[in-house]
């Protein structure tokens, strides 16, 4: 019998029975939060995890109820050092993991950024389009020869993708006024679409790719907010609810936040979940319309936007995958 779960599923649930043993899965941003989350909920099944994270200090402080759970449970955690908000570092950190040759059975883009002030990553990079779509753009494109048959990309989007197209005319903010949040909007909505265009591109050799909404959650990535602009966000979501007739938000626990992913990694079907976008351990309905409710951007799915994205990415790059 399938399980059916939900928005308040946790990783453990999520996982129960299941064995990841002989595993080997990447994931970034594991130095905080869901990060952190996945990667125990994945090595306390046996997997063989490799983190990514841009401070190794903070990450091995971070990890240690990581190694823990390896440890009792005979999987692993090594960490290597990437700075996704500069591709210097994340071509470094590829180059490692190439020569090292061993191959990946899943890769999970989770590192981000949300709404800072404005800033350029060390490429010159709008901060959040540069950190959250080009520095994972370029690391899994690097890497994907590693990803074999049955392998999966799993890109952490979110439901901020609502705020706003991707816009290739102008992605670093070189003509339009900063918006943090319409910035952010592009960088999620380029998540899912780099997702759409990767799994095009692999599912022929039995590689699929998704991108998945954990939901809202109380971790780093709320740092740029002060307590009035988090009070008046979960007011405008609140007020998007009301008008749709659902509950107002909550706040989701980081266990329940970080089952999306390995839910959308390891237990939904690789044809149910490839080129889509999943959000409360289920594959979300495109729905268009004002304000920030459940489902996905018909602009977020769609495949002519998602290879003019991926052809724009290279050329941003400087590099062809």
């Amino acid at each position: 019998m399938t399980h059916v779960f939900g928005a308040t599923s946790t990783t453990d649930e999520v996982l129960a029975g299941v064995d990841l043993s002989g595993k080997r899965i990447l994931v970034t941003g594991a130095s905080a939060g869901l990060g952190v989350e996945t990667a125990r909920a994945l090595v306390a099944r046996g997997a063989d995890v490799v983190g990514a994270a841009r401070d190794l200090t903070k990450a091995k402080k971070a990890t240690q109820g990581v190694r823990e759970a390896a440890q009792a449970s005979g999987g692993s955690l090594a960490l290597i050092e990437l700075d996704l908000a500069s591709l210097a570092s994340v071509r470094a950190g590829a180059d490692r993991l190439l020569a090292d040759g061993h191959p990946f059975d899943i890769v999970i883009a989770n590192a981000g950024v949300m709404a800072p002030p404005f800033g350029r990553t060390a490429d010159g990079f709008e901060t959040q389009f540069g950190t959250n779509h080009l520095g994972h753009f370029v690391l899994v494109n690097r890497i994907a020869g590693l990803l074999g048959q049955g392998g999966r990309l799993v890109n952490l989007a979110s439901a901020g993708h609502r705020f706003a197209n991707v816009d290739l005319d102008d992605p670093n903010f070189e003509r339009a006024e900063y918006d943090p949040w319409i910035a952010y909007g592009h960088s999620k909505t380029a998540n899912i679409l780099f997702a759409v265009e990767f799994d095009r591109r692999h599912r022929d050799r039995g590689v699929r790719a998704a991108a998945v909404h954990p939901g809202g959650i109380r971790t780093e990535l709320l740092r740029h907010l002060s307590p009035a602009e988090e009070e008046a966000l979960i007011a405008s979501i609140n007020a998007s609810h009301a008008a749709a007739g659902l509950p107002p938000f909550v706040f989701k626990t980081i266990p329940q936040g970080a089952a999306a992913s390995v839910w959308a990694a390891v237990v939904a079907e690789a044809d149910a979940v490839g080129g889509r976008y999943c959000e409360d351990c289920h594959v979300a309905q495109v729905q268009d319309g004002e304000g920030l409710r459940s489902g996905v951007r018909p602009y977020a799915l769609d495949a002519q936007r998602a290879e003019a994205l991926w052809r724009k990415s290279e050329e941003l790059v400087h590099e062809h995958f």
